[in-house]
């Protein structure tokens, strides 16, 4: 039950990965690329800046262009998680349903019992520990550590996804696109396409061939909520519908902002990742269960 509970305190944890998507820095967002204005300079130079751009432009959007376009996305898996010196495995599932829900559930090995279970929605958090009959569901602006550092549903519904994403913003359309910096001017395969944002710092690395998403890392500093740092690495990719989806997904979290600093390694090990809509986004708790603050949840998690 040591190692269940140890699943249920790192899926929690997955609530932290706020930092790395603050709603706060949407205003401030600038496109990542230089601009040239007319001098002394040869036409030569504006040129080379301007083929620069689009090329960059194109790439970028050939990236943009691979999200899956299936409404849900729904796979068992085995779930691994470290922190610390505690390690973790066991079934899960996860199941997806665009612009709607994020939800990913543990079992008990073999009799395949629920003991955690991690909501995300546009207007609420859920976390349920069965285990101890007890749950948290809010708003995200009534979650205190989330509301110091600002959670994106949409920014995050990305990340699981395999996509680009702009803080604040539910999709990154075309008129986006060219807030985003690729470097294309090294040799190798990959390619890193970049974007800052306030305290935020995006970087992706892109397949230079086929534009998939290999990694991503979301970086966010503040002189009150300290540093945090999220990275998630793709693979094991599978055909859902008509695009390519990582059946592997790597996330780590370290941070500062609580009283000492955590680190927070999750595996999702998926199966069959399928495209199937026969699942309720409904979730009923019995009456006896308990529910608690956010910072209760949140005080626990850390002092272990």
């Amino acid at each position: 039950m040591k190692n269940i509970r140890l699943g249920i305190i790192a899926v929690s944890t997955l609530l932290l990965a706020s930092c790395g998507t603050n709603k706060m820095a949407v205003k401030d967002t600038e496109a990542a690329l230089p601009t040239t204005t007319k001098n002394s300079k040869t036409d030569n130079v504006e040129t080379t800046t301007k083929a620069i751009k689009t090329s960059s432009f194109a790439f970028v959007e050939k990236v943009n262009d691979r999200k899956v376009t299936a409404d849900n996305i729904v796979a068992d898996l085995t779930f691994s998680a470290t922190m610390g010196d505690k390690d973790v495995s066991v079934p899960g599932s996860l199941h997806m349903r665009k612009d709607q829900m994020i939800r990913l559930q543990l079992f008990v090995p073999l009799i395949h019992t629920e003991v955690g279970r991690l909501e995300f929605t546009p207007d609420y958090v859920l976390v349920v520990d069965r285990l101890h009959k007890q749950y948290v569901k809010e708003d995200y602006n009534k979650l205190d550590f989330l509301r110091a550092n600002g959670l994106d549903f949409y920014a995050l519904q990305a990340l699981f996804w395999n996509q680009l994403f702009l803080p604040g913003k539910k999709t990154v359309g075309e008129g986006d696109v060219s807030k985003f910096k690729a470097d294309l001017s090294g040799a190798a395969q990959t390619v890193p396409v970049s974007l800052m944002s306030g305290s935020l710092s995006y970087l992706w690395n892109a397949d230079r061939t086929s534009g998939q998403i290999n990694d991503v890392k979301a970086s966010y500093s503040s002189a009150q909520h300290g540093k945090s740092t999220l990275t998630m690495k793709y693979s094991k990719f599978k055909a859902v519908g008509t695009k390519a989806f990582p059946s592997y997904e790597e996330l780590t979290f370290q941070t500062t902002a609580t009283k000492k600093a955590q680190k927070v390694t999750m595996i999702l090990d998926m199966d069959e990742p399928s495209t199937s809509s026969k699942w309720s986004l409904e979730t009923t708790l019995p009456s006896k269960y308990k529910q608690i603050e956010a910072t209760d949840i949140f005080s626990k998690l850390f002092s272990m």
